[in-house]
């Protein structure tokens, strides 16, 4: 049974782990692009803007300790993408993780696609414990043994060694986006895939590399012509013909593979009437849907835009079932955002695994969750301050204005350089990763 978000008789979130350096002077390369739970939660996979994936396994229960089902550790690290030239268009291609997506497990390896903004990765992840000794035609160093001073037939025989963790690319998935990749989505066939650009969303086959099909291209002819863009695209959980795609003018199009090969007209059309009175300049900026997820039934899809996360539900396209405002006092600093930029900052979203609850990010290190039964919420703070294993986490309030309480913070110490904008939910249980700039921050529920 999934509890909600915490506050009444049912838990509270307390800290379990913290992942990265203390340093104040972060380095580029270590901030966190992207964090993702695998199928089962045991492993948990963050990727870096250098490049690098690390995965992280949860801690085996064994009798002589106590279970911490919070505990995970550094299981493999590995270099997923490099710096590149395209000496074509005189543009270096970053080496950032843009998204992490695992396959369901089917045998005794992992594996997960990886992407940056142009080429997707498929790794496998395996164990080795064993090694074959015995050679007839080299020695235990490896050597070439002489051909005539081998008398008698040896056969080899495997020896326990210290388990080692591979990492190993399986296929690469490149040339097939001129723009730049922001969403890859496994479809529920775990077959086929697909991946998503500003103008273009591609289907593939896991098994092929130099071929994908163009399901969706919104290019005009003229780019001049050109007023939105695709932000998130993703596949439904239950229905392999189902996707949908969202855009930077706020509107959602879920589009089925069965109606036509290219998916240019949608099936269903999502989007809120805009009320006219709180219309303003950056009211374009802030509807653009910065991530899209459906939930686990498959019911829903959840939208995160600039201020706010709403849930629609499949069948009625004209509005959401439910609005959460995620940081509303922001409103009225949208100037000072445009300024430093922040008002683009793209934010994710999840779902705890009963549907019953989501997670988003804000800033000063502050996440939200939102209790879709009670309808409570709450903030919560990513901070070494209460960093001692088992600390309750504390809610947090902002205060907008007027007299401020001693325990709330005030709109102007807000620290925007601090944001969240990744987080995950482990998918059976409430334990949640959340990635602050170079920190990966592990909580768990504390049941009363």
């Amino acid at each position: 049974m999934m509890a909600g978000v915490g506050g009444g008789n049912d838990f509270q979130w307390c800290f379990s782990q913290v992942k990265g350096a203390i340093d104040e002077d972060v380095a580029e390369a270590d901030i966190i692009s992207t964090v993702e739970f695998n199928y089962s939660g045991e492993l948990l996979a963050t990727g870096d803007k250098g490049g690098r994936v690390v995965i992280f396994q949860r801690e085996q229960e064994s009798k002589n300790r106590p279970p911490s089902r919070g505990e995970y550790n550094v299981y493999s690290t590995f270099q997923s993408h490099e710096p590149e030239f395209d000496y074509l268009k005189s543009l270096e291609i970053e080496e950032k993780i843009n998204k992490i997506r695992w396959l369901p497990q089917q045998n005794a390896a992992h594996f997960l696609l990886s992407t940056n903004d142009k080429t997707i990765k498929l790794w496998k992840i395996s164990e080795r414990d064993k090694r074959a000794e015995g050679y007839n035609l080299k020695d235990e160093d490896g050597r070439l043994r002489d051909p005539f001073r081998i008398t008698s037939l040896r056969v080899p025989v495997l020896m326990p060694m210290d388990l080692m963790v591979e990492a190993s690319p399986r296929r690469i998935f490149a040339n097939a986006h001129t723009y730049h990749i922001n969403s890859i989505s496994v479809n529920s066939d775990y077959e086929t895939y697909l991946s998503a650009d500003d103008l273009r969303i591609n289907l593939w086959h896991l098994e092929i590399t130099d071929r994908s099909f163009n399901i969706v291209d919104i290019k005009p002819a003229n780019m001049e012509e050109l007023t939105e863009v695709i932000t998130a695209a993703e596949c439904h959980p239950h229905q392999c013909n189902v996707f949908v795609y969202s855009s930077s003018k706020g509107t959602i199009r879920l589009c089925d593979m069965r109606a036509a090969a290219l998916c240019d007209r949608h099936s269903k059309f999502f989007e809120e009437p805009e009320d006219p009175s709180s219309r303003s300049f950056f009211s374009e900026i802030i509807s653009s849907i910065s991530d899209v997820k459906f939930s686990h039934s498959g019911r829903y899809m959840m939208t995160r835009d600039y201020l706010s996360v709403k849930v629609w539900d499949l069948n009625m396209e004209n509005r959401p079932v439910e609005t959460y405002q995620v940081h509303e006092y922001l409103r009225s600093k949208l100037c000072s955002l445009y300024e430093n930029d922040c008002i683009f900052d793209k934010f994710e979203c999840c779902w705890n695994g009963s549907d019953s609850a989501i997670m988003t990010g804000s800033y000063n290190n502050f996440f939200r969750m939102f209790d879709r039964n009670t309808r409570r919420d709450i903030t919560l703070e990513a901070s070494r301050e209460n960093s001692k294993p088992r600390a309750m986490l504390k809610p947090r309030k902002v205060c907008t204005g007027g007299k401020r309480k001693k325990d709330e913070i005030s709109v102007d110490s807000l620290d925007f350089n601090k944001k969240i904008l990744h987080t995950a939910w482990h998918p059976k249980e409430n334990v949640i990763a959340v990635a602050a700039t170079n920190n990966l921050y592990i909580f768990q529920d504390k049941i009363n």
